[in-house]
Formats: C-alpha cells, sequence, structure tokens
C-alpha cells in the first residue's frame, strides 16, 4: 500500500551530498548497518551537522546497548504505534521478527496489553514506555517492577530510548517522510486505524 502524501521535506538526493553531507554520514555510520540510506536519513540530512550527531547518538541504541535486542524492539514498537508514526512502526516491524518478536507481541502493543509470553522485564519496559509517552513521567509502581530487572545504567538507556524514538517519530511525522520501498511491501492492517 503506498504512502500518497507528498513529503514536506523530501529526501536530500544523493547528488546533492557534499563533504559536510558525507561527513555526517560518516560520523553516524555505527547506526547505519543498511546499503541503502532510507528516507528517515536522508531526509534529516538535509541538517548535516544534527543528522550526524543524531545518528552516532542513536548509533548508542543499536550497536552499544544495555539492554537486549529483543526488549529494545519491543520498547521501539510501543513508541512508533502509540505515536502513530507509521514509518518507524513499519520499519521496525521489517526487523522484529529476527530478535524474537513475533505476531502475538505485535497484536500486544497495538492492543495495549503485555502479551502471555512477556517476561516480567518485558511488561515492566512497555509499561514505562507508555507511562512516558502519556505522562512524561513513570510512576512508583512502574518503577518497582522496572527496577527489579534493570540496573541503573539500563534504566537510563529505557528512559532515552523512549525519548530518543518518540523524537524520532515526531520528526517522521511532521516532515510527511515516505515508506521506502521495503515498507511498503509490509502489512500495513495494524496501522489502518491511525488513517495511515
Amino acid at each position: 500500500m503506498s504512502d500518497e502524501r507528498t513529503p514536506r521535506i523530501p529526501p536530500l538526493p544523493e547528488e546533492l551530498w557534499d563533504d559536510e553531507v558525507r561527513t555526517a554520514l560518516q560520523r553516524g555510520s555505527s547506526s547505519l548497518r543498511v546499503e541503502k540510506i532510507p528516507n528517515a536519513v536522508s531526509t534529516i540530512l538535509h541538517h548535516p551537522d544534527l543528522a550526524g550527531r543524531f545518528l552516532a547518538y542513536n548509533g548508542i541504541f543499536v550497536t552499544n546497548s544495555n539492554i537486549d535486542v529483543r526488549t529494545r524492539e519491543l520498547l521501539i514498537l510501543t513508541v512508533a504505534y502509540r505515536t502513530r508514526s507509521a514509518y518507524e512502526w513499519l520499519q521496525h516491524l521489517r526487523t522484529a521478527e529476527r530478535f524474537g518478536v513475533g505476531q502475538d507481541d505485535i497484536d500486544a502493543i497495538a492492543a495495549g496489553v503485555p502479551a502471555e509470553s512477556w517476561t516480567a522485564a518485558e511488561v515492566a519496559v512497555v509499561d514505562t514506555a507508555a507511562q512516558l509517552l502519556d505522562g512524561y513521567t513513570v510512576d512508583d509502581e512502574t518503577w518497582g517492577r522496572l527496577t527489579q530487572h534493570f540496573d541503573n545504567r539500563q534504566v537510563v538507556e529505557i528512559v532515552f530510548a523512549v525519548g530518543t524514538y518518540a523524537c524520532l517519530a515526531m520528526a517522521l511525522n511532521a516532515f510527511g517522510v515516505q515508506l521506502d520501498p521495503e515498507l511498503e511491501e509490509i502489512d500495513r492492517s495494524a496501522i489502518a486505524a491511525w488513517g495511515g
């Protein structure tokens, strides 16, 4: 299904990449494990300094994470769904399966209820993400559950990951970033209610 919107900020064409853009991509290379630069990245390349620093920072979550990748993907999918970021949602649906995230997990996130298979730690992370998005903080009960399973370093990363992916979702939504061709092929029924 095609995203019919015209992007508010189109991806920066490769023929317009100058040394500043190439430096930004080099700076952020640890978080870019792709053959083709996705539309999300080529859109923010209109501001090369910001793009390079953001990609380098985001690399912490991609290559140097202190939480396991399945938990990270549950967190990101929760953010993407709750922020109605079709691009972020579909991008992470595309990669989630290889990290052990199945259809029952995806359905649970969309329904806003824990999957039966989730560990107590996974429930705590998803609940934390939901509370941070809804009220910009975490209640004491959820915080207690989170800190039973994660140390301070991991908790800092979890909170920053929620904020980072929420910021990215906001930018993707505001810029009207169009789906990359490989995202167009993914079943979008889960986001039909968004009008996306």
